[in-house]
């Protein structure tokens, strides 16, 4: 009977291989990007390293590299905590999502183009957030309550430099503008532009954490911004903003 499993030792050893390679891919696929790919490289030399040295008598430099292999996978979820709760977002988000009411979508949209296409001309700063599929609740603690249909006045109106709300974000959920004066999260993000302002940094920093969509409007250059899943597109004209959102929010199921 051992020899029989002896026999077969190599087969488990190859998916046990094989096991191991998937799961760096997955990784890899997980925490895409410049720094990632710098870690993983750093990791491998790491490993290969680990490996020549227990041929050897480095005592005191393999035991280093023991007890810090040991801990990888705490000092891997430290590094990677952005990307890891983005993907833990992405998992939860799927099949739970709300449908949208297909009647007030369109409407919404063309409101919250309208909004961004005047405050950019005026260069008046704005964040405005829609929900999706996660609740929006932790981040409106702090903000004031308003509960209006959404408006390209209404909206235009809370970000005017004089409103007691203008600094913060408006959160718009179900198709109504909910809160506003909101702080929300920013981001930690080290591959993040340091250009950016906090309005940007904010909107990057709450679609890591949530499924939201945010509107950016740059109080410096009157330029719009859609952020969403912890990344940002710039520039955006008016025609391009009612594609996107479209696109983000007319979606029969949120993915």
């Amino acid at each position: 009977m051992l020899d029989s499993l002896h026999n077969w030792q190599w087969l488990v050893d190859l998916l046990d291989i094989l096991l191991l390679a998937y799961v760096i891919y997955r990784l890899m696929l997980l925490v895409k990007g410049a720094m990632a790919a710098r870690v993983m490289f750093g990791l491998i030399v790491l490993l290969v390293c680990h490996s020549l040295l227990r041929l050897t008598d480095f005592r005191t430099v393999t035991w280093l590299l023991d007890n810090l292999l040991g801990s990888i996978v705490l000092v891997l979820v430290i590094i990677f905590q952005h990307d890891i709760r983005r993907a833990l977002v992405a998992l939860g988000r799927s099949r739970y999502g709300k449908e949208p009411d297909s009647e007030t979508t369109p409407e919404l949209i063309e409101e919250l183009v309208m909004a961004s296409e005047g405050l950019a001309g005026k260069k008046i700063g704005a964040l405005m957030v829609v929900e999706r599929a996660m609740s929006l609740d932790t981040y409106m603690a702090v903000g004031t309550e308003i509960d209006a249909k959404v408006t390209s006045e209404i909206i235009s109106s809370i970000f005017l430099p004089y409103s007691p709300i203008h600094d913060g974000a408006v959160i718009i959920q179900h198709g109504k503008l909910t809160r506003a004066g909101c702080f929300l999260p920013l981001t930690q993000n080290p591959e993040v532009n340091k250009a950016l302002g906090t309005r940007h940094r904010a909107a990057i920093g709450l679609t890591e954490v949530a499924d939201a969509v945010v509107i950016v409007v740059s109080e410096e250059t009157g330029k719009i911004s859609v952020a969403v899943g912890g990344k940002i597109t710039h520039d955006l004209e008016s025609t391009t903003l009612r594609k996107v959102l479209k696109r983000l929010l007319e979606a029969r199921w949120l993915s």
